[in-house]
């Protein structure tokens, strides 16, 4: 009989053989479905739950590490309202609507669907402020409004915006789900003067 080392000894290469084994063969079906576009990608197709489940997951979890050392700065001031919501109505608004408005073709046509940060947090799965801590929310927003987040229809603003024009937006958003049409139009109107397109 062997010694109880010298069988593990010869165990050992065989598990790693198996798991390489294993590894391989992985790989080679993995590769084969991805090839063989079997997977469907239609917007119109939503994800298996499991599939879905693990993105999101994966999408929060990287947004909150990511955000986590973000400094926040006052956002009480009032024309940083009159700032973002020139710029969130510009930019946002097409697929995060606005006050009044539910859907659109682009909240309809686009997967997954874009939160409507104009409607109250009972309305749609969007975290607002009253459900997270201020400073959290705020710290989410920005990163989010700053970098984007892939294969989703929210691009990068920060190649074309600055901090303080992304802080205002923020300082917007916080306020938006409260406003009326009419307070949402007043602050939303950008002046003559002001074309929307500096950074």
């Amino acid at each position: 009989m062997l010694p109880k080392s010298h069988s593990l000894a010869i165990a050992k290469p065989i598990m790693i053989k198996k798991f390489v084994g294993l590894f391989v063969i992985s790989l080679v079906i993995g590769t084969g479905f991805i090839y063989s576009g079997l997977y469907p990608v239609g917007a119109d197709n939503h994800h298996f739950k499991l599939v879905h489940w693990g993105l999101e997951t994966l999408r929060e979890r990287s947004i909150a590490r990511s955000a986590s050392d973000i400094e926040v700065p006052d956002l009480s001031d009032p024309l940083l309202l009159l700032v973002g919501g020139a710029d969130y109505n510009d930019m946002c608004s097409g697929c995060h609507l606005r006050p009044g408005v539910n859907e659109n073709d682009m909240t309809i046509g686009l997967y997954p669907s874009p939160a409507n940060l104009a409607g109250k947090p009972d309305e749609h799965g969007h975290v607002h402020a009253d459900q997270t801590p201020e400073e959290d929310a705020a710290r989410r927003a920005f990163w989010i409004i700053k970098h984007g987040i892939k294969a989703s229809g929210m691009p990068a603003w920060g190649p074309t915006h600055d901090d303080t024009r992304i802080w205002a937006m923020v300082s917007f958003l916080q306020k938006l789900p409260e406003l009326t049409e009419t307070q949402y139009q007043i602050l939303t109107a950008r002046s003559e003067d002001d074309p929307g397109d500096h950074h």
